[in-house]
């Protein structure tokens, strides 16, 4: 099934798990998803304590989670690719977490993408074991873990 506006407007879980419309965007809606969260990014987190925007994203985490529950039971596919608050709430956490510069953000999102496209274990293993909304999510977490870390190995060594 390709949902489309109508589908996506119909419940605010499904407007929530679309990103708003970014997973409508064709031919790659988690690209468009992560690309949604940096402007998002920029605006949210100079206007936020590092605790508020912590715990802003503990909220969309349960939120998305619950969104790509109803979202995946409405179309019949658990992780349905339009879904990409997974994607958007995976790559802020990743936003955060790195320096405010346009290099490392570049590479965080180049890295936390091709964590996500290629689904390294355990990735791959909890995107196809874990059928809830929690599993949609969690899959793109670790994706956030391992571009942290790939980020980090590489500034201990540049450094």
């Amino acid at each position: 099934m390709r949902p489309g506006l109508r589908f996506v407007l119909a419940h605010p879980a499904h407007v929530i798990a679309f990103g708003f419309g970014a997973g409508l965007v064709r031919p790659a809606p988690g690209t468009a998803g992560t690309l949604l969260a940096l402007p998002v990014f920029w605006f949210v987190y100079p206007r936020l304590s590092d605790g508020a925007f912590l715990a802003l994203l503990a909220a969309a985490l349960l939120v998305g989670a619950w969104a790509c529950e109803r979202t995946g039971r409405a179309l019949r596919v658990h992780d349905h690719g339009g879904m990409v608050i997974d994607e958007m709430v995976a790559f802020l956490l990743v936003l955060f977490m790195l320096p405010r510069e346009p290099l490392w953000e570049a590479f965080g999102f180049l890295l936390f993408r091709l964590f996500d496209i290629l689904k390294p274990s355990p990735i791959r293993y909890y995107d196809r074991t874990l059928k809830s909304g929690f599993g949609v999510m969690l899959d793109d977490l670790i994706a956030a873990l391992y571009t942290l870390l790939v980020l980090a190995a590489w500034k201990a060594v540049a450094l």
